[in-house]
């Protein structure tokens, strides 16, 4: 039977308040896609988001990636992905059982939207204690910071971690515009934040908590779940 991953995407469009576009960033989403497509046989995808419908895709990434076959094919073949994703409210309500996985790619988005989304924190929360792999990379894991598991703890308390740096965010210059610091707040909640020099790629495996720190580690994520799973 083929392993089945939810693969949660922000609803954010705006990057604060500087009339600019944000969303989920098209290479972590695709690369770790292409794996999962090129196993045998391929995990199912669910693609899911906090308002549900169309999922924005930062456009600044779609231009980053005009040279990257895997994201370019994967930009135009697997439009409906992301076109049509399923609200997380609607997974809640179906319940996590079929699932052995959730992803969360990146983009500025999540830091605005799935921080603080209760659903989110919720099915993040059930998959943790169900046993199931929890995975993200870039800004993705601004979804897991504010988790906080039966226990009271928070799901990243002690545990090792990485995502976007400070600098990384200082390089793109926008850590201004940020609700908070991924690295920062990853830190404050009790976890072990690493890190590799900016863009360089870095995969954190602790256990069934998966995390990459920017697009450069989107495929090794990828990997690691289907590893994992």
């Amino acid at each position: 039977m083929s392993p089945s991953i939810l693969v949660v995407l922000t609803s954010h469009a705006e990057l604060a308040d500087t009339g600019k576009k944000t969303g989920w960033y098209l290479s972590e989403f695709s690369h770790p896609h292409h794996v999962f497509a090129s196993s045998s046989p391929p995990p199912k995808i669910t693609v899911a988001s906090p308002h549900g419908g169309a999922a924005p895709l930062d456009q600044s990434s779609v231009e980053a990636a005009k040279d990257d076959k895997i994201s370019v094919e994967f930009l135009h073949r697997q439009s409906a992905l992301w076109e049509a994703t399923t609200p997380l409210s609607q997974i809640l309500k179906e319940g996590i059982d079929g699932y052995d996985a959730v992803f969360f790619p990146g983009g500025h988005g999540p830091m605005f939207d799935l921080a603080k989304d209760q659903e989110s924190q919720e099915i993040v929360k059930k998959f943790w204690e169900a046993g199931k792999v929890v995975s993200a990379v870039c800004h993705g894991p601004a979804a897991l910071v504010n988790v906080k598991l039966s226990s009271g703890d928070y799901l990243l308390k002690g545990k090792k971690v990485t995502g976007f740096s400070n600098s990384e965010e200082d390089a793109v210059g926008l850590s201004e515009q940020m609700p908070f610091l991924l690295e920062t707040r990853i830190k404050e909640v009790g976890a072990e934040f690493e890190k590799t020099e900016d863009w360089g790629e870095r995969l954190v495996v602790d256990g069934k908590l998966i995390t990459g720190q920017n697009p450069a580690s989107a495929k090794a994520v990828g990997e690691a779940i289907l590893k994992t799973i």
